[in-house]
């Protein structure tokens, strides 16, 4: 009785740890609408947007991190293709200001780079978490302190979503190994 006890509240325990940590949403759900200023200090509004068309939205790490960056530089190259489909593409970030400009220079992004600075739209959009402190000592060993760098220590699983005009998700990638991104040519294929 009492192991059967003792595996039941190790499963409730750990089934509260799954609620609370990052999950995809999923095709059919109504993304989460926002409204914040971007990179280059223009009000971007995901509900407006897609008035007009289709919506890339990805989550990204940070300019420290060589797989966003790269992944970045991909999306910023594709770009012709997102816009000849009425596409717009739009990064989202725990980074502040200076480090975006980071990113923008390193990977000649032209789309609009979003601060989350109070980390709503990730945890809004279910793909925020915080780093585990084992995490953090490794990463501090590396010489990068997250929040020294950006006051904490909670970033996003790299997702990309694509919006439909009607504001509900058409596709999705999310998966919490960082090295992992969606192709190109299935964001495509979705728009």
């Amino acid at each position: 009785m009492r192991k059967l006890l003792t595996i039941l509240l190790t499963i409730s325990v750990l089934s509260v740890f799954a609620q609370d940590g990052p999950m995809a949403l999923k095709i059919g759900d109504k993304a989460p609408d926002f409204k914040a200023k971007d990179h280059a200090g223009n009000m971007v509004s995901l509900k407006e947007l897609t008035k007009k068309g289709k919506v890339v939205v990805m989550f990204y790490r940070g300019a420290w991190c060589p797989y966003c960056n790269k992944y970045m530089s991909e999306i910023e190259k594709a770009l012709p293709d997102f816009s000849a489909k009425n596409a717009t593409v739009i990064a989202i970030t725990p980074e502040p200001e200076e480090s975006i400009s980071k990113a923008v220079e390193k990977t000649k992004a032209t789309f609009s780079i979003i601060y989350d600075k109070e980390r709503s739209i990730m945890k809004q959009w279910k793909v925020a978490y915080e780093m585990s402190p084992d995490l953090q000592t490794k990463y501090k060993g590396y010489g990068l302190d997250l929040e020294k760098q950006q006051g904490d220590w909670m970033l996003p699983v790299p997702a990309t979503y694509v919006i439909g005009k009607n504001g509900k998700i058409e596709f999705v990638h999310f998966d919490e190994n960082y090295q992992k991104r969606a192709e190109i040519k299935d964001i495509l294929m979705k728009l």
